[in-house]
């Protein structure tokens, strides 16, 4: 499409977009930041704002066009095209999340829900399978049929699990990640608890935002597809660079959505550190697993899958908020002034940022919400779905797990569990 330049009406503007510029000039107006006094200045704020969206869309890719493409990838804009903006960047990520669904056309689905956390333990059943204790510790969401093996000929995790900590009830997908610690001066470790998304799941017992995009047609998972992203081996930014997709975001607020990076922030962020996840949007038709859990799936190029991998699949990530707050303070901060934050695996870096995926989705559930085009609110715990069943937040936050290896996680630590120094 064009991206204009000139002026446009308040009609031009796709009817989703303009609500959630409402929504936030309302906001603005409160704060008395924009200048906006009634209608007639909200107009032309709207219009200035559509305007500013569409010249950042120059330069966005939508979220399966590309390894280095994501809702939140958003580019800064030229300062010219910015400077009578006064108001902070907190929405810029949400609304061109929203802007980027509707150039995708009206073929695209856009699930964004919360998963509450199901345990926190030493399991890894995709890449540790049938190892009790793992090598080293997860935070885990999803069904409760998680366990140390996850075998599909074995054990059908969509049919056993009784209960989801994710909102929609017919989602027992297990999705999990390492788990973040501080290190004090000492040599001590602390873990950092999650918390839900400030944009709307503030009740969630901490665990994930997951979300499910699709850009067209695209086929859901099929029973027993498993998946993983990132090497918890690199320790170096050449090698994060293989993996663009995973990234960690220093919180300036619940909202931010810029300054990414491929390592752990170096400063106090304010509102704890956030990190995403993507996975490949690229099936090779055939296997559900492959030795490195990786080879089955592939990243597009140039917008579409490889000959190699021609099946288009849903676009899963996650957004991880981790509660860094109590840890700032720089009496508590190693002396040099380095970081002091570490994955569970013993990574200082953040380089061997990495996720792992079992879908267990029951029946055509997933596929049915993918052909409905199912969109969820940016801003709030709201999603348009009549044909997937939900539970409320609270109800979601009820399904746990116990842990299966016993270890204290939860006080002062003098090694990381599991992992020999």
């Amino acid at each position: 499409m064009e991206y204009a330049t000139a002026d446009v009406s308040i009609e031009s503007i796709p009817k989703g977009i303009a609500e959630q510029l409402r929504k936030t000039g309302r906001i603005s107006q409160k704060r008395r930041s924009t200048g906006i006094k009634g209608p007639k200045e909200l107009k032309q704020w709207l219009r200035r704002r559509w305007r500013r969206i569409q010249l950042r869309l120059k330069n966005f890719t939508d979220t399966t066009s590309s390894v280095t493409a994501g809702p939140h990838k958003a580019p800064r804009p030229n300062e010219d095209t910015v400077k009578d903006d006064k108001r902070p960047e907190m929405y810029w990520g949400p609304l061109l999340l929203a802007a980027a669904a509707v150039m995708r056309g009206a073929g695209a689905a856009q699930l964004r829900f919360s998963c509450a956390q199901l345990v926190v333990d030493r399991l890894d059943p995709i890449v540790n399978p049938g190892e009790l204790p793992s090598p080293h510790l997860h935070q885990i969401v999803g069904g409760n049929a998680f366990n140390a093996s996850m075998d599909h000929n074995a054990h059908d995790i969509s049919t056993e699990s009784t209960c989801s900590s994710c909102v929609f009830t017919e989602d027992r997908s297990n999705y999990w990640t390492a788990v973040l610690f501080f290190r004090a001066r000492n040599g001590t470790y602390k873990r950092v608890e999650t918390v839900g998304n400030g944009l709307g799941y503030q009740k969630s017992n901490g665990g994930q935002t997951v979300y499910y995009l699709s850009s067209g047609k695209v086929t859901a998972f099929k029973p027993g597809f498993r998946m993983t992203v990132g090497n918890p081996a690199y320790r170096t930014k050449a090698d994060a660079q293989k993996n663009p997709a995973l990234q960690f975001t220093c919180l300036q607020s619940s909202s931010t959505r810029s300054g990414y990076r491929f390592d752990f922030p170096t400063e106090f962020c304010k509102a704890g550190i956030m990190v995403t996840v993507r996975f490949p949007t690229c099936w090779d038709g055939q296997n559900v697993d492959s030795p490195d859990h990786q080879s089955h799936v592939a990243y597009p190029v140039s917008r579409n899958c490889p000959a190699s991998h021609p099946v288009k699949i849903p676009e899963v990530f996650y957004e991880t908020y981790w509660d860094t707050r109590p840890f700032n303070d720089k009496a508590l901060w190693p002396a040099d002034g380095s970081q002091p934050f570490v994955w569970s695996f013993a990574d200082s870096t953040g380089y061997g940022n990495h996720g792992d995926y079992v879908f267990g989705w029951q029946g055509d559930a997933l596929q049915r919400a993918l052909d409905a085009n199912c969109q969820s609110d940016l801003l709030s715990d709201k999603v348009n779905c009549p044909t997937l069943k939900q539970q409320t937040i609270p109800e979601s936050n009820k399904c746990t797990v116990k842990r299966r290896v016993k270890e204290d996680l939860d006080g002062w630590l003098k090694a990381l569990p599991g992992v020999v120094v």
